[in-house]
């Protein structure tokens, strides 16, 4: 097989699933995904995290293509999530006297998922590993996204195994390094994984970065993506930018529409906006796109107007699902408007403004309710609600 290797002896075991069609079941995948573990081979032997279940025979078989018939002497647990640590069960059944090693959490996830176990070293901040030439040292990451995660310095080739820190979605077709492949492709793929993934835990990012900044590293190695070896600033920056919520002048409008009155609504908003001279502006139906999609929107643009019709005395059920996730994340520093519409009796915005009081982002504007067709005087507030918006992100 042919072999990949970020040095000497170390290598890069990885695997693309281009089956799976939702990552963690929820998030859409369209491109796919790597699952990522390294090999490294030197006095001893050390493998850095292992890959998904279904891959466990072709990754079997390749490190003892790479290896013989020598036995694999630490298995380094960075992340335990299944994705990861899929593998675990049937490499210590093949190397049984295997040593893993981890933090004082890792070990009850692996009771937890697969067996009780007997042979462990726990390492804490600063630790170290000697493999020979090659000497690892451990950083605690909690909370990103686990609160078992760390990541693995490789001092004498100066790599960061940094677990799902600095991933993304997509199979790496063919290219493996960042100076392989054209990452305009991967582009809304790392951010979106961020996004959708990580984006909860922006204030445990910047820790972590502020944590690893005194390492010198010269190359990321992260358990799904590409390997950054050439451009470690172009990931660097996004994800610094990101989990600060640093956003551009956008504006993203999210309607749930049954019978289009809503949805009008939300036309006359957007073309306000544009005619205020606001370039980026996306329009979404929350039926239609997934929330993936629109919360990697939100982290980018620094407007958010959302609109909903009534529903069985409630939000239209979409546009709930969305705001509860976008709750749940805890984004912060966002410029809000609401709009709605209802036929016979409210809920839609009523429950929008719930939302509004729990995120408390800035609320630009009255929320704008209009009752059946969309009518002259509540057309105007449209107009007025677009106004305030286009002053606020202008005046930035």
């Amino acid at each position: 097989m042919h072999q990949v290797k970020l040095a000497e002896n170390i290598y890069y075991l990885g695997y693309n699933d281009r089956r799976t069609n939702l990552f963690e079941n929820i998030w859409p995948i369209p491109h796919g995904v790597s699952y990522n573990s390294y090999l490294i081979v030197d006095e001893k032997i050390a493998l850095v995290d292992t890959v998904e279940r279904q891959f466990i025979d072709d990754y079997l078989d390749q490190i003892e293509e790479i290896i013989g018939d020598r036995q694999v002497d630490y298995l380094i647990i960075n992340h335990m999530e299944p994705d990861h640590s899929g593998a675990i069960k049937a490499v210590k059944t093949k190397y049984p006297n295997i040593t893993l090693v981890g933090n004082k959490k890792t070990f009850g996830f692996v009771e937890s998922f697969y067996f009780k176990p007997d042979n462990t070293q726990e390492v804490y901040d600063n630790d170290t590993l000697e493999l020979g030439k090659v000497k690892l040292q451990f950083q605690m990451i909690p909370m990103v996204h686990w609160p078992e995660t760390m990541v693995t310095y490789d001092e004498t080739h100066k790599i960061l195994f940094s677990g799902d820190a600095f991933g993304s979605y997509g199979t790496l077709d063919g290219g493996v390094f960042d100076d392989e492949i054209n990452l305009d492709f991967y582009e809304v793929e790392i951010m979106r994984y961020f996004t959708n993934i990580v984006g909860k835990y922006c204030p445990h990012t910047q820790r972590a970065i502020k944590k690893l900044a005194p390492l010198d590293i010269q190359m990321i190695a992260a358990t799904h993506g590409p390997i950054w070896r050439t451009d470690l600033d172009w990931v660097l920056s996004r994800y610094n930018k990101w989990s600060t919520y640093d956003t551009d002048n956008g504006v993203i409008i999210v309607y749930g529409s049954m019978y289009g009155n809503t949805q009008k609504m939300a036309e006359v908003i957007a073309r306000q906006l544009s005619e205020r001279g606001i370039k980026d502006i996306r329009v979404y139906d929350s039926s239609k796109t997934h929330a993936s999609y629109i919360i990697n929107d939100i982290f980018k643009y620094k407007g958010f107007i959302v609109g909903s019709c009534a529903y069985n005395n409630a939000m239209f059920p979409n546009v709930q699902t969305l705001l509860t996730t976008i709750e749940h994340m805890g984004i912060k520093d966002h410029y809000l408007g609401v709009f709605g519409n209802f036929a016979w009796n409210g809920g839609g915005v009523k429950n929008l403004m719930k939302f509004a009081d729990n995120i408390k982002w800035d609320l630009v504007y009255e929320p704008v309710e209009e009752k059946g067709a969309l009518k002259a005087d509540k057309y105007q507030q449209c107009i007025e609600l677009a106004n305030a918006m286009a002053d606020k992100l202008l005046a930035e």
